[in-house]
């Protein structure tokens, strides 16, 4: 019986391990890890995909993918299936069913996803996809946990449909229940689906992510992620070229590799003649809806090159008796196989009727140079008109090179922005909350609750006590840490949030308490536009407030450079969040926008609030030879030169031409061939 015992335990393992499996899996089915015996709640955001369940406990549509706000999704065609496209920062799924994971200390989560650089960090390399689970409060006695599920590796932005796999623990919070579960009887906020709103579980600042199967299950249900997390190569493909513009003048009959097609539904008609008077210029109208322009030589790339952002610049007639017309990007190719996605309605432009040449620029993130409709040419995004009779006189079309690439963080188009209005006098510069004095111009503050409920006393050293706000803290509603401060920008002051990134300046006047030396304060997170999607943006760690207790009322300076007024948690509009370590108070809070062109370029409204900077002054010439001299006093090591060719994007970049020191100058000679802006900063 022993021997008989022994060669069936042997046969077992050896059948065992024939039968163990590694992906990378087919994205035509379940992974052969799977196990149909384990619990699976899924969701397929596909229409034409089918996968059924593997078992009685597999359970399709428990899961809905929710949309809207900072979780926004739309549905794109993508590597020959469709998926659904994170369009926020969040992609927040409800399960119908929640609280058959209340017993399960681990949940295995499963996704189909497009392989991207979204997967991966800003940098490149792979980064920690957090989950929330739980409901508010937040804080040290609350019900909010996030928690890392793993990891991608680089293999995994392959331009292909990829199964991953990521493992979260399902803690127990503080009044003993687990984090996906019945909410807890303090719980706030929607918690239709036991999470934060509306959702179970929520993937963590995840722009751009495409999925196309989202399942949740019992630890082991799909294998383990080694197993799962294995990635075909990426096709081969020559890399960009070293070029980031096209453009074509119909005005004067020149172009740079870009040309103006006329077939199908995208036929066009060239009048001459056409503008104001002292402005007359030849130009183009569509015929039907679309006017569609082909990329020749692959002068920006290939079909096969990774997906790039581009802008699009439209040199238009804001014919008076066309006001209203909108138009802008239509359709653009997602892939080299014929993938489409469309631009958002809510995005186009809409005619003014000023009667004048204008210029108007949009910016298309993740677009594939195959085009749409354009034969053997590559191209861009096609346009649409609403109607006919809108004239174009020149197109511009440039890729915003990022990574490696020898043109990365460079734009072209600088002069051509997203919302004209930003340079003139129509949108506000300036707006202050002043407590004290009981001035509301454009800010104040907002709503008032969940983690940054604030508190409005008096405050202040004898002789000089004023009204203030500072974050509640432990005097709050128990669970949250209220240690946020957020105000509301009002009435639009600065314009509407579909403006381009904007550099703000914030002063807030705040008291020096003694009994608080050591304490900070900063703006904390802020919504910012990276690569054309919205995203979160952070203030560095160490650009910080820090109390040191001169019993005074004093004055704090910060800038941020590129922020979007959406606001985060306040709303309609608002800037940056502010993050306390104490009970600080603030007496009076004043922003400005530094405008990059127009009436106001360049002038800072809280001026007389920037500390004093001994930072050298630049001084700019040109040689004989054409070239471009930048010298300042002091030694090249004392500061870095940094320079951007796009001041809304609030990316400065080392420069990489090494300055030299003479008798007490430093100076650097280049050749500039585009629009560029220079700084330097202290290396002290």
């Amino acid at each position: 019986m022993k021997q008989t015992s022994v060669a069936s335990l042997l046969l077992a393992l050896g059948i065992t391990g024939t039968l163990a499996q590694q992906g990378p899996f087919s994205p035509d089915d379940w992974p052969a890890t799977a196990d149909a015996s384990k619990e699976v709640h899924y969701v397929v955001t596909d229409p034409d995909a089918i996968y059924e369940p593997l078992g009685n406990n597999w359970f399709e549509g428990d899961l809905t993918v929710l949309s809207g706000g900072d979780q926004a999704t739309r549905s794109v065609v993508i590597g020959g299936a469709r998926g659904t496209r994170v369009l926020g920062n969040y992609l927040n799924i409800a399960d119908a069913f929640y609280f058959d994971w209340a017993d399960k200390p681990v949940i295995d989560i499963l996704i189909q996803f497009y392989g991207d650089d979204s997967i991966l960090a800003a940098d490149g390399t792979p980064r920690n996809f957090d989950f929330l689970t739980g409901t508010l409060p937040d804080g040290p006695d609350g019900n909010l946990n996030n928690v890392t599920g793993g990891t991608l590796p680089v293999e995994a932005n392959n331009g292909k449909w990829n199964w991953g796999l990521f493992r979260i623990e399902n803690g127990i919070r503080p009044d003993g229940g687990s984090y996906v579960d019945q909410p807890a009887d303090n719980a706030q906020g929607n918690i239709s689906a036991g999470g934060v709103n509306g959702g179970t579980i929520r993937f963590q600042g995840v722009p751009g992510l495409t999925v196309r199967v989202v399942a949740f299950g019992e630890e082991g249900a799909f294998g383990e992620p080694e197993e799962i997390n294995q990635f075909l190569d990426k096709d081969f493909c020559e890399p960009p070229p070293e070029t980031n513009h096209v453009w074509i003048d119909l005005a004067n009959e020149t172009a740079d590799h870009l040309e103006l097609l006329d077939n199908g539904d995208q036929n066009v008609s060239i009048a001459t003649n056409i503008g104001p008077a002292g402005d007359r210029r030849r130009a183009a109208t569509v015929d039907g809806m679309y006017m569609n322009f082909g990329i020749t030589e692959e002068y920006l790339g290939k079909a096969c090159n990774d997906p790039v952002v581009v802008k699009v610049c439209v040199e238009y007639y804001d014919d008076p008796e066309l006001t209203g017309i909108s138009f802008g990007p239509e359709a653009f190719a997602t892939d080299a196989q014929g993938g489409i996605d469309i631009f958002p309605a809510n995005k186009l432009w809409v005619t003014q009727g000023s009667g004048e040449w204008r210029k108007i620029a949009f910016r298309i993130p993740d677009v594939n140079l195959k085009g749409v409709n354009t034969g053997n040419l590559t191209g861009g995004p096609r346009l649409m008109f609403e109607t006919t009779g809108l004239y174009v006189s020149r197109v511009d079309m440039a890729i915003l090179r990022d990574g490696e690439h020898p043109l990365a963080g460079q734009d072209p188009l600088t002069d051509c922005f997203e919302d004209p209005a930003i340079c003139t006098d129509l949108y506000g510069n300036f707006a202050e909350y002043d407590l004290h004095n009981e001035i509301q111009n454009g800010l104040g503050a907002g709503n008032n609750g969940g983690d940054q409920e604030m508190i409005t006393e008096e405050a202040g050293p004898d002789g000089d006590r004023r009204l203030a706000v500072r974050p509640a803290m432990d005097d709050g509603t128990p669970g949250f840490p209220h240690i946020y401060m957020n105000f509301a920008i009002q009435d639009e002051v600065f314009g509407p949030t579909s403006q381009p990134n904007a550099h703000i300046s914030i002063c807030v006047t705040y008291y020096d308490d003694p009994e608080l030396t050591g304490a900070t304060f900063r703006p904390e997170v802020y919504q910012t536009e990276l690569g054309g999607l919205t995203t979160f943006g952070f203030t560095p760690g160490d650009r910080v407030a820090t109390l040191e207790g001169t019993g005074t009322w004093r004055e704090a300076y910060f800038e941020i450079p590129n922020l979007k007024f959406n606001g985060v948690n306040q709303g309609p509009q608002a800037a940056a969040r502010f993050v306390f370590t104490d009970k600080i108070y603030f007496t009076r809070i004043q922003y400005g926008v530094i405008r990059p062109c127009g009436p106001f370029a360049g002038i800072n409204p809280l001026e007389e609030c920037k500390p004093m900077d001994n930072t050298p002054a630049l001084a700019i010439s040109r040689t004989e030879a054409g070239e471009i001299t930048i010298q300042w006093p002091g030694d090249s090591a004392d500061f870095q030169l940094e320079s951007t060719s796009d001041l809304n994007s609030g990316a400065w970049s080392p420069f990489p031409t090494e300055p030299t020191t003479v008798d007490g100058t430093s100076s650097v000679t280049i050749q500039v061939t585009e629009t560029t802006f220079f700084q330097l900063i202290s290396q002290e």
